[in-house]
């Protein structure tokens, strides 16, 4: 059985006991992260966009444990330029691993890196992350803001699972990732991208009691898992 593992903000890890899998690696620098970065030892890397609280360890996790990275196309190529093995989609897109199916979705957000100059660089645009995995479909937005198509996300993927933003300013806040919910129709949801920083402080209880019915509502705690 598959089991998934939050690292803190938007990072977590999926196992199934033959492939692990690790999403988004912002861990050193990570106020509430419980971990090192050489603690994880992924086989793949799955990265929704480049910010740096998202691609975070990426790169040397990659380089240290041989993990092949996994993301839209320039942001691949970024992660390559640095010495990574990668693997690059376009939204939309699919290919299956040996551990299952990776399709791309959009997401309304950003993807850039500052360089050390200050300059902005372009990585591409962001995606959410379709993953099937063990018999279970895995949707994870990504940082987005609500958008329609959710719903049509929702009815061709059948996702079992959404992992999903609620922490406002930069993302979804509360209400409009409930909405998410009840668009993409998943029987599970579970809440990220929260209380890192300041500026996204949220309460994941409120958003336990917004969802209802609508879904099963799992918070985790860094360094919790749960079976999917």
């Amino acid at each position: 059985m598959a089991e998934l593992t939050y690292h803190a903000h938007a990072s977590y890890s999926l196992s199934d006991g033959s492939h692990d899998l690790l999403f988004d690696p912002f861990i050193t620098g990570n106020p509430l992260a419980t971990i090192s970065a050489d603690d994880l030892n992924p086989d793949y890397i799955l990265l929704t966009h480049g910010h740096g609280d998202h691609i975070g360890d990426a790169v040397p996790i990659a380089r240290r444990s041989g993990a092949t990275i996994i993301a839209s196309f320039e942001l691949a190529n970024y992660c390559e330029a640095q010495g990574a093995e990668t693997h690059d989609l376009g939204i939309g897109g699919a290919y299956t691993f040996p551990f299952g199916r990776v399709k791309l979705t959009q997401a309304t957000h950003s993807s850039s890196i500052t360089a050390d100059d200050g300059t902005i660089v372009y990585l591409g645009n962001p995606a959410g992350i379709i993953v099937r995995f063990d018999g279970k479909t895995i949707y994870n937005t990504g940082d987005t803001g609500l958008f329609g198509d959710m719903a049509l996300i929702g009815r061709l993927e059948k996702p079992d699972v959404v992992i999903m933003p609620i922490g406002d300013n930069y993302t979804m806040g509360i209400d409009d990732a409930v909405e998410a919910v009840r668009m993409i129709g998943a029987g599970t949801v579970i809440p990220v991208h929260y209380n890192t920083f300041p500026v996204i402080e949220q309460d994941p209880t409120e958003f336990v009691d917004k969802v209802g019915d609508l879904a099963r509502c799992v918070v985790l705690k860094p360094g919790e898992s749960v079976e999917l």
